[in-house]
C-alpha cells in the first residue's frame, strides 16, 4: 500500500477525532486518535522500508514525523498523569501538521539516498529524541494558549486553570529531559560526521536557545513560585523558538543543517 494514502487516511482520523473532542465525546475521541496513530505508524513504517532509512530526513518525512510524535506524547501524558485534556490539544496540531506535509509539492515528497553525513545511527537517535522534546513543547504551548482563552471567561474554573497550568509544567519537564538528549547525541553525531562536537552552527546555536528558555521556565517554576498567565506566555514564547528552531533556522538560514 502506498505510505500517501495511509497518510491522508491518517489525516481523515485526526480529523474526526479532533471533531469528537469538540463535541464532547472523549472516549471514542481517543479511540479514534489511536487508530490515526497505528495508520500513520504503519505508513512511516511503509516509508522507512522503502527508502532503507529512518523517514524523517525531509521537510515531508519530519512534519508527518512530527505530527507521529505528538500524538505519541498527548497519549504518553493522558496515561502517564491519568489527564483526559492532552488529546484535544494535540489531535488539532497533529491534523494540521498532517495537512501541511500532504500540500507539500510532489517534489519535495520524493524518497532520496541518504548523504554520507547523514549514515549513522546517531540520526535517529539524535532527530526521535528532539522530536519528541518538540511534541512535549507543542503540548505545553497548546496548553499555554487555552489558558491564556479561557483566563478571560469569568466562568472558567480555577480547577481547569491549574490543570492546564500543570499540564504545561510537566510536559516542558518531559521535553526538557528530551531536549538534552537531543543536544547531546547531536553533538556526539557532529563529531563524527564533521570532526567538531559544537561549532555554533545556526541550528545547534537556536536548539541551545531553545534549551535556556526552558531551563528559565523550569527554574522560575522551582524558585520562584512562576505560574498562571506568566508561566502561559512563556510557554507560548518557548515553541516560537522552537519552531524556528525546527523550521525558520532550515528555511532562513544557512549552515551544516542546510539539507534537512
Amino acid at each position: 500500500m502506498d505510505s500517501s494514502l495511509l497518510f491522508g487516511i491518517a489525516l481523515a482520523v485526526y480529523g474526526l477525532s479532533g471533531l469528537l473532542y469538540l463535541f464532547k465525546k472523549p472516549g471514542p475521541g481517543r479511540l479514534i486518535m489511536i487508530i490515526g496513530l497505528i495508520v500513520q505508524t504503519i505508513g512511516l513504517s511503509i516509508r522507512a522500508v522503502k527508502a532503507g532509512h529512518a523517514p524523517f530526513t525531509n521537510l515531508y518525512e519530519s512534519m508527518l514525523f512530527f505530527s507521529w510524535s505528538m500524538v505519541v506524547v498527548g497519549l504518553y501524558v493522558e496515561r502517564r498523569y491519568r489527564t483526559k485534556i492532552a488529546g484535544p490539544i494535540v489531535v488539532p496540531m497533529a491534523f494540521l501538521a498532517t495537512g501541511y506535509a500532504l500540500l507539500l509539492s510532489p517534489q519535495s515528497k520524493g524518497i532520496t539516498p541518504l548523504m554520507p553525513a547523514l549514515q549513522s545511527h546517531w540520526l535517529e537517535i539524535h532527530v526521535i529524541t528532539c522530536f519528541l522534546a518538540y511534541a512535549a513543547f507543542a503540548l505545553a504551548f497548546g496548553a499555554g494558549i487555552i489558558y491564556l482563552i479561557k483566563e478571560r471567561n469569568q466562568k472558567t474554573q480555577e480547577k481547569t486553570l491549574t490543570l492546564l497550568d500543570e499540564l504545561s509544567y510537566k510536559t516542558i519537564a518531559l521535553g526538557v529531559i528530551f531536549l538534552t538528549l537531543g543536544i547531546i547525541t547531536g553533538a556526539i553525531w557532529a563529531n563524527y560526521a564533521w570532526g567538531s562536537y559544537w561549532s555554533w552552527d545556526p541550528k545547534e546555536t537556536w536548539a541551545l536557545i531553545t534549551w535556556l528558555i526552558y531551563m528559565i521556565y523550569l527554574h522560575l517554576r522551582l524558585r520562584a513560585n512562576f505560574s498562571g498567565r506568566r508561566s502561559a506566555w512563556l510557554a507560548v514564547i518557548g515553541f516560537v523558538a522552537v519552531i524556528f528552531t525546527y523550521l525558520g533556522v532550515n528555511l532562513l538560514l544557512s549552515g551544516l543543517h542546510s539539507y534537512a
